[in-house]
């Protein structure tokens, strides 16, 4: 606990001042469509099944997690007077109901395809419930602010960082770019929905602590599942390739630590993390006319 206090406090040390959303910065709602193959090949993602199912696994969440987090930033919507906000949360809203759409669409063609993301995709609905049953509206929220900031990090310093998107079967990548690109846009609409209502920062603080055990376990037996079902589970070159991919070169995962700490600082803010340039090129790659 000491190492991880004392790397929270050099990474708040060393965390620019709190920025503010760039002003005139509204998620823009897009209706992409995408081609769904018959002959997608299983393995879609570099022909690894951890990798994959990985993705997959994380798809099964998006339907019901999505519109917890539409939920919880509506809650409050009423009590927003700031019209730029007002139109960031439309932007989101819009853009989050598209990302439920789609990722339900796609894991249908999945489940038909034989991986078992039903039954997965109604265990998160049920956890989501759980929390709405428990959970206060400002610690749901809060909820959601952690979480965006972890899809933010998976999707600027995760997918359009490196080369996952081009590892991908060239159906599946544009679905996966679209959905990082617009969660790199809304990324500070929560937060700053909930620092415009005065959300405690002991709350905000104490989620995320709550998201980083919740979200890699919830992960990490899905991906399992997933492999076992497959008929994977011992697949030990599958395993390593996607480890050392993750964690060892160029170790992803790993390299999203200092990010994921700036969260704990008092000066944090999503957007003292400008990945602008970086969106804007996969949206000129990726996006075409949608862009």
């Amino acid at each position: 606990m000491n190492a991880v206090a004392n790397a929270i406090a050099r990474v708040s040390r060393n965390t620019p001042r709190t920025v503010a959303t760039p002003a005139g910065l509204v998620p823009t709602v897009r209706r992409p469509t995408f081609d769904l193959a018959a002959d997608v090949p299983r393995y879609w993602w570099d022909n690894n099944p951890v990798k994959t199912l990985l993705l997959a696994a994380l798809s099964s969440g998006f339907p019901p997690g999505e519109k917890f987090f539409i939920d919880s930033v509506r809650y409050y919507q009423d009590r927003i007077r700031d019209p730029e906000l007002q139109k960031a949360i439309r932007g989101f809203i819009g853009q989050e109901a598209h990302h439920s759409r789609e990722h339900k669409q796609l894991n249908g063609f999945l489940e038909e395809r034989g991986v078992g993301l039903g039954r997965l995709e109604r265990e998160v609905e049920d956890f989501m419930n759980w929390m709405r049953r428990n959970f206060s509206p400002e610690r749901q929220l809060a909820h959601t602010v952690a979480v965006e900031h972890f899809t933010a990090l998976m999707a600027e310093e995760f997918l359009l960082k490196y080369d996952a998107l081009d590892e991908m079967d060239p159906r599946m990548a544009p679905i996966w770019a679209w959905h990082a690109i617009e969660e790199s846009e809304h990324k500070a609409v929560a937060f700053d929905v909930y620092r415009a209502i005065g959300g405690s920062e002991a709350v905000r603080l104490s989620e995320m602590l709550v998201v980083s055990v919740v979200f890699p376990v919830f992960t990490s037996l899905h991906v399992l599942q997933l492999m076992r079902e497959d008929g994977q589970l011992g697949n030990l070159g599958a395993w390593a390739s996607a480890a050392n991919y993750l964690w060892g070169r160029p170790g992803v995962f790993r390299r999203l630590l200092p990010s994921y700490f700036k969260y704990y600082s008092p000066r944090f803010h999503p957007w003292n993390h400008d990945a602008r340039d970086l969106v804007e090129k996969a949206k000129r790659r990726w996006l075409g006319a949608n862009a």
